[in-house]
């Protein structure tokens, strides 16, 4: 299978819990050391080879403005706009519409997953997956659910959020098939996670472990966490 070269940066969220601590910001351009978080996210992805990104915005997109300008000099990124809220599922489909090639990374723009993505690309293709997760194995949890896959690596089921002594979590990293997006009919908002992700993709639906720093920056203690640990998003 072909390196996948392009990615859509779900960037649109409203970061209502982060605003405590950075007020007035879409969540992912919260600045770590000054930066804003999302820029890691592109410049490891980057080095991974992903050569093309689509953001799709919608709450204060005017705001990336500055953003794009620094990071972007010469091009290589595109803008999936809403105009009304579309949900993560919403939101994905329409950015596909984007998208050239047959196979895109979707990433959450306030998470930051150290992934490697030759491994994600490898294991997509073997299984022939409609969508791979990247999932992160964790201890003594409660703010995310849990991930079951069975011994080739298929998704059997997604827990519900409660305490978890040990467990993998949804990484929030996926290769995904464009055409699952734009062959089917979707309602024109929906949840990626929830009305995708949940039902298991008509059985093509795998995860893939990786041991790699992860950070979520969705609450004020973990945004504050990252800024601390900068050197990890380096």
């Amino acid at each position: 299978m072909a390196q996948i070269g392009e990615a859509i940066i779900l960037a649109g969220g409203l970061g209502t819990r982060l605003r405590s601590a950075v007020p007035g910001l879409p969540k992912c351009l919260a600045p770590i050391a000054g930066r804003p978080f999302v820029g890691y996210i592109v410049d490891h992805f980057r080095r991974q080879g992903i050569g093309r990104f689509i953001f799709a915005l919608g709450y204060k997109s005017d705001y990336f403005d500055a953003f794009f300008a620094a990071e972007f000099p010469e091009g290589g990124y595109e803008i999936s706009l809403e105009t009304e809220p579309l949900g993560t599922g919403g939101a994905i489909r329409q950015a596909c519409g984007l998208v050239r090639g047959s196979t895109v990374l979707v990433l959450n723009g306030d998470t930051f997953f150290r992934i490697g993505l030759d491994a994600l690309s490898a294991l997509h293709g073997s299984r022939h997956a409609e969508c791979t997760l990247c999932l992160k194995p964790m201890k003594d949890f409660d703010r995310f659910g849990a991930v079951e896959l069975a011994a080739d690596g298929r998704v059997t089921c997604f827990r519900e959020k409660r305490f978890y002594a040990s467990g993998l979590i949804n990484g929030g990293v996926y290769a995904l098939e464009k055409s699952a997006m734009i062959s089917r009919s979707w309602p024109k908002a929906f949840s990626f996670e929830k009305d995708y992700l949940g039902p298991g993709a008509g059985g093509r639906l795998y995860g893939l472990v990786q041991e790699a720093y992860f950070i979520d920056i969705g609450i004020p203690d973990d945004y504050r966490r990252a800024n601390e640990e900068r050197n990890e998003l380096l």
